[in-house]
């Protein structure tokens, strides 16, 4: 099947063979022919599957082909509204907006947090056709009466799992609220808890269904592998590696703020060009944070996770755990960042003795061993103990699990999600080198730093 099947305007071909791609993807197949013909839909699908373009295209579309109801007084009205978790996945899908609509563009702007209030009002009076928003920068517009929302002719909720994870249902429905209810309305999420179906259920009105991945899997092209090495040895190791030429340009992640300038601080030393992204760097630290990573000026770029959610880096060979995840999922999310768009990807856990119950979690997840392999020179010494991992060098101890504190749906939990089974004082003896137990598992998924907001702040507090 090729996009022309679509029956999409020539400039909108153009642009897709502008980006060198030629076969639809599953969701892309799926999805555009039920968005042209008006269905609302709730598509399972993450980030990495093609899910932008499957509405992008199809909604450009609509705006090339029909004329939107305009406003009494003769002013443009917005028409497409997409909300998105993070700014960094909002502007990944403005971009899109005006790389697939270049032949003929459709005015469009990203609303977010963390930046002036001002020239987001200016772009806004300026009429764009569509509008990309976090929540809550957008309700602050709602507040100040910049933005009107009463001409929206098609919502998308992207990632709307991770929207819900992050507390956002509250503000969704307050947006949704807003809109005519007379809408074509999109959900994507990478999971259907029983919150998403519920959200669909109160604003999807007979949604045809789609689902391209299952909950939870790795990539398909990433292959995974385990290096054992003392906690002390975890920074000699890495430079080794990306040294000696088996990592090349990597993201490379940590579990704390401080962890991850710490650890390209270090790179620095070792004469390794990288830099650090988190969420206490402004706005335009990390915007060239990114770009100095994205254009070769730093070889590795060192994250957390909440900043790392909703970066889209084209053919990144290299994911490196330098800590691994407190939660098992999490390890699955990094890894989608690479093994991408048909490309192969290598994810590299450097896994000390306190980690081995994080590792253990994340197999039963997996459903498999993922492939170990020791490194001559930095063979874990049998006599180290585990010891507690903190959440900063500064403060008590982390539990590895979530015991005795509710999780977010209110129950208290009792590790498993965080990956504690066994016995915590239980030396790690890794297995022979080079002996490999894995294969390789499926589906990419999804990740952008979050809309940090102050909810009690006036409506002209800016919003990160």
């Amino acid at each position: 099947m090729s996009f022309h099947q679509f029956g999409l305007s020539p400039d909108l071909l153009r642009a897709v063979e502008r980006q060198a791609y030629t076969v639809p993807t599953p969701v892309q197949r799926e999805t555009i022919p039920l968005v042209l013909a008006g269905r609302d839909v709730l598509a399972g699908a993450q980030t990495g599957t093609g899910k932008t373009a499957a509405f992008v295209l199809p909604i450009l579309q609509r705006l090339h082909t029909t004329r939107g109801v305009g406003h009494p007084d003769g002013r443009r009205p917005i028409r497409v509204l997409v909300l998105a978790p993070t700014r960094e996945l909002a502007l990944q899908v403005e971009e899109s907006v005006r790389v697939y609509g270049a032949d003929r563009p459709i005015r469009s702007t990203a609303i977010y947090g963390g930046v002036g209030f001002d020239q987001q009002v200016r772009r806004l009076r300026q009429g764009p056709d569509v509008v990309v928003a976090t929540p809550g920068r957008l309700l602050d517009h709602v507040g100040q009466r910049t933005i009107d929302l009463s001409r929206i002719e098609v919502l998308v909720l992207d990632e709307a799992d991770r929207m819900l994870d992050m507390g956002f249902i509250r503000d969704i429905r307050r947006i949704l609220a807003l809109l005519p209810v007379e809408r074509q309305t999109l959900l994507f999420s990478a999971t259907f808890s029983n919150e998403i179906r519920a959200l669909a259920s109160d604003f999807l009105r007979d949604p045809a269904q789609v689902q391209v991945a299952r909950r939870n899997t790795a990539a398909e092209l990433v292959r995974q592998v385990v290096f054992p090495v003392d906690r002390e040895r975890k920074r000699e190791l890495l430079s080794r590696l990306i040294r000696s030429g088996r990592i090349e340009q990597a993201l490379v992640f940590t579990r704390t703020k401080h962890g991850a300038n710490r650890l390209a601080e270090q790179l620095g030393r070792d004469g390794i060009r990288a830099t650090a992204i988190h969420g206490n760097k402004s706005q335009g630290q990390r915007v060239k944070a990114l770009e100095d990573f994205k254009r070769g000026r730093a070889d590795i770029l060192v994250a957390t996770d909440i900043a790392a959610r909703g970066l889209d880096i084209d053919a990144l060979p290299h994911v490196v755990n330098f800590e691994l995840p407190m939660v098992a999922e999490d390890y699955v999310h990094r890894i989608g960042r690479t093994g991408r768009a048909g490309s192969d990807g290598d994810a590299i856990s450097l896994v000390c003795v306190d980690e081995r119950p994080l590792l253990a979690a994340i197999e039963r997840l997996l459903g498999h061993p993922v492939a170990t392999e020791v490194i001559d020179g930095f063979e874990p010494d049998p006599r180290v103990r585990p010891e507690p991992i903190r959440r900063r060098s500064d403060q008590r101890p982390m539990q590895h699990a979530n015991a005795g504190r509710p999780n977010q749906a209110g129950r208290t939990g009792n590790g498993a999600r965080a990956g504690v089974p066994g016995r915590p004082d239980a030396a790690w003896r890794p297995g022979p080198a080079g002996r490999s137990y894995g294969h390789r598992p499926s589906g990419p998924f999804r990740a952008g730093a979050p809309d940090h907001r102050q909810r009690t702040a006036p409506a002209r507090v800016s919003r990160p």
